[in-house]
């Protein structure tokens, strides 16, 4: 009597294989309903700016992981405030940060941002002690003898700053070409007068009447100066700051752009940051910090119609309020330019505005001969705050479009190549069996193109060159599980299985085998991505994902598809062109001492 056959179940493979394709079409689906039909592409490939800043400070233990998280937060906002969509920033190591800014859409200045980033934007409002101009060299000035350093008078003062607006208040001078003065200051504001003076006349120049008289034509004309000029033009400069400040040339690039702002409560001198119409820069001693920055709660840039100038509104917070109410109480009860106090941006005057009465309130403004984009450009530092460590830029790289779409097309075509021959090898080697290995790939890379697609979108992750390694070392890592699966199978054959049993019996063997492979590999993949920095993060994370793609597709495709076509004559029958042929994979009859299950069929058969 026969005994009947036990076969290995084959579950509901249908269900399986319809799932994953339902899930695949729905993520494609989602790419093309959203709008994101191609991936996030990352600076080597699509252009862009790559920047490398170094902290450092004074304190070494200033330099640690809360700071530099907080510099880099800061550091993107600037960038992204400034329209250059799509920043990148990272830490890198214990000290350096890396900015990518990709390729411009237009609608920001990449070059503006990569002058911005690592700005230290440290803000300080100064109140002014004494007021000074440099004069450049070979710059003939009829009225460059200097006023007396002490002698604080208001006459003096008041001409150090004649711009339309101020001076007729001011000093009293009832100067009829003076221009009414805007109701700022009435409004609970600082008004400005430090960037005015420009378009008018220099603060040396509006002295002349009564620091030295007017050279008649019998007089020898001045000779042109062979150096820079240094003259005091108002207020009471402190002991301990005369030869810092006689010293200071604001004619000299670097030392215009030098940071003295050594300490918060110590005197110090600065420089406007940008000169007069006549190429005179002024220049100032300040005194201690009255408000700092960092109480600067929002900034914003706006057009005065009034005026018809570009203002940097100011609102402070709780603690800023009341400095900044108690600080004007204070000027505004002083003569000019001791009532007048400096907003100090880096150690370079920014305004230099008049207090005439006390400004309570928590708002402020800048104001200047700004265009529109030098207001939005301080207003964005402003509102972002100062950041806390000193950087210093390491490295500027570029890549262009062009070469960025160079290197995006070499990485296709080396994908292509790969793909091509895995294809080919599957075809040859197995034949039927190849098919359904080119089948598993189109599904994976369905799957990874549009989940990369929408990962773009949605977290941000861009497709760099090493990315693209990544997924083209996982087109071998598909192909191994899928080989795998098969040797199993054939192995199955050549000891004398039928093929739907080979199919059930490979499986536990070969997903034992594909399990561990896997995980090695995304063991490595995750391992990388923690320890690494930059690019190289994008090569493992592709890794890692297609890893995690290649188990769903074996599980949910692979097998389930194999095991459909199992009942098919074709390849059940092992027909020649199927890669399961029992005589070209050299299949032996089952010998006694065999294995168990194909010697009882055998008996069977017999019987």
């Amino acid at each position: 009597m026969a005994t009947p056959k036990s076969r290995p179940r084959d579950g509901q493979p249908g269900r399986a294989l319809a799932f994953i394709l339902v899930v695949t079409v729905a993520l494609i689906g989602l790419m093309f309903a959203t709008g994101h039909r191609t991936p996030r592409l990352g600076i080597d490939l699509a252009g862009g700016t790559s920047v490398t800043l170094t902290a450092s400070s004074k304190d070494p233990k200033a330099i640690n992981q809360a700071n530099m998280t907080t510099a880099e937060a800061i550091m993107l906002k600037r960038v992204n405030g400034m329209g250059v969509s799509e920043a990148e920033t990272q830490i890198q190591g214990s000290k350096n940060i890396i900015v990518n800014i990709p390729r411009g859409d237009g609608k920001g200045d990449t070059q503006d941002a990569v002058a911005q980033i690592g700005t230290t934007a440290k803000l300080y409002f100064r109140p002014v002690l004494a007021t000074g101009v440099s004069i450049p060299a070979g710059l003939v000035k009829p009225s460059a003898s200097p006023t007396p350093s002490g002698s604080g008078s208001p006459s003096a003062g008041a001409s150090a700053k004649p711009s339309a607006g101020s001076s007729a208040k001011a000093s009293g001078t009832g100067d009829s070409s003076a221009t009414p003065s805007p109701s700022g200051s009435t409004a609970g504001r600082a008004v400005s007068q430090a960037l005015q003076a420009g378009s008018t006349a220099s603060p040396s120049a509006s002295a002349q009447g009564s620091a030295s008289p007017q050279p008649s034509a019998s007089q020898p004309a001045a000779a042109p100066a062979k150096s820079p000029t240094s003259v005091t033009t108002g207020g009471t400069v402190p002991a301990d700051m005369e030869k810092q400040f006689a010293a200071l040339d604001c004619t000299n690039q670097e030392q215009r752009s030098r940071n003295y702002q050594t300490s918060d409560s110590a005197n110090a001198v600065a420089c406007d940051e940008k000169a007069q119409s006549d190429g005179t820069y002024e220049k100032y001693v300040l005194g201690p910090v009255a408000v700092n920055g960092q109480n600067v709660k929002d900034a914003s840039a706006v057009f005065d119609t009034q005026r018809s100038m570009w203002i940097v509104q100011l609102k402070f917070d709780g603690t800023g309020a009341k400095a900044f109410t108690a600080t004007t109480t204070t000027l505004s009860a002083k003569q000019q330019p001791e009532n007048q106090f400096a907003i100090v941006l880096d150690g370079q005057n920014v305004s230099a505005p008049r207090v005439e009465s006390p400004i309570p309130g928590n708002t402020a403004e800048i104001t200047g001969s700004f265009t529109q984009k030098e207001a939005e450009d301080l207003a964005n530092v402003l509102s972002y705050g100062a950041l806390p460590l000193d950087f210093t830029t390491q490295s500027v790289s570029t890549v262009s479009p062009q070469l960025g779409g160079e290197q995006l097309h070499a990485g296709l075509v080396a994908g292509a190549i790969g793909l091509a021959l895995v294809v080919l090898y599957s075809l040859i080697y197995y034949r039927g069996l190849g098919l359904v290995s080119i089948a598993g790939l189109l599904v994976s890379a369905g799957l990874t193109y549009s989940i990369m697609c929408l990962l773009g979108a949605g977290i941000g992750f861009a497709l760099n060159l090493p990315a693209v390694c990544g997924a083209i070392v996982a087109i071998g890592i598909t192909a191994d599980s899928f080989i795998v699966y098969f040797e199993r199978i054939r192995d199955e054959v050549r000891e004398g299985s039928q093929l739907r049993t080979a199919v059930q019996r490979a499986w536990p063997r070969a997903r034992r085998t594909i399990l561990v492979s896997d995980f090695v590999s995304f063991l490595a993949a995750a391992v990388l991505y923690v320890v690494s920095v930059g690019k190289v993060q994008g090569f493992a994370f592709t890794l890692g994902l297609t890893t995690l793609l290649d188990i769903v597709v074996i599980f949910l495709f692979t097998k389930p598809l194999i095991t459909l076509l199992a009942r098919t004559k074709f390849f059940g029958g092992g027909h020649p062109w199927s890669g399961l042929d029992p005589k070209r994979l050299g299949a032996r009859p089952p010998i006694r001492g065999g294995r168990r299950r194909p010697a009882r069929a055998s008996v069977a058969k017999e019987a």
